[in-house]
């Protein structure tokens, strides 16, 4: 670390993670080319969004809106979902990877939304993973996007991203968080892993990076 620069240098694997400067012009870049990003789940209201989330899971978001179109047309609060029953959106979901599990989970939730919630989405991480279904990576993408809480949702995109390209450290999802959440200045934060996960989705690939596209690529410690 230089004792005299004020900026903090990171190693991880003998690979530099990103100074502080280095991390602002990353999001300040971010920010200029997309300044409102938004999630690809389509939803029409919280608990439409939670449901997207939780069948979102080992599943693309394109294929999973394909399904929730049609769907949420239909179903659209707890109550509904439960009318329609598990065999009834089965049938609307059975293109999406593990469907079976995830029709039992959004039945389950609906269920306990309605007896332990009064059928609103809850605002806070704890009361949110008590339902089925729903991790840490679920309820904080439903509090940044829903509640606009400066969360960081830490899916497969930002797991492998954000090491990689020298924003955080860590192995799993809840390192990789509190990295992220310590290093990315607060006027970023609320949006930050709108623009990782984009990043990774469609730049960043795991195969084949289109770093002659990239806007960090003069930044990146993993430039390829």
């Amino acid at each position: 670390m230089a004792a005299d620069s004020g900026i903090r240098l990171f190693k991880l694997n003998n690979m530099e993670l990103l100074n502080n400067e280095e991390v602002t012009e990353i999001f300040r870049r971010w920010k200029a080319a997309n300044p409102a990003p938004v999630s690809e789940l389509d939803y029409v209201n919280p608990f439409t969004l939670l449901v997207a989330v939780v069948l979102s899971a080992q599943a693309t978001d394109k294929g999973v809106n394909k399904a929730t179109g049609p769907l949420f047309k239909v179903a659209d609060t707890p109550q509904k979902m439960l009318a329609l029953g598990e065999e009834g959106l089965i049938s609307y979901i059975k293109t999406i990877g593990l469907y079976k599990n995830k029709a039992k989970h959004v039945m389950g939730l609906s269920q306990k939304l309605i007896d332990d919630f009064g059928g609103e989405v809850p605002g806070n991480r704890e009361a949110l993973m008590t339902l089925p279904g729903v991790g840490r990576k679920t309820a904080n993408v439903v509090l940044n996007v829903i509640f606009h809480e400066p969360t960081m949702p830490v899916d497969t995109h930002l797991l492998r991203v954000a090491p990689k390209i020298g924003l955080a450290e860590g192995s799993t999802p809840e390192t990789v968080e509190k990295s992220l959440l310590e290093r990315i200045p607060p006027e970023f934060l609320h949006d930050a892993h709108h623009w990782i996960l984009l990043h990774g989705r469609y730049i960043c690939t795991a195969r084949n990076p289109k770093c002659q596209e990239c806007l960090i690529n003069d930044i990146c410690k993993h430039n390829e």
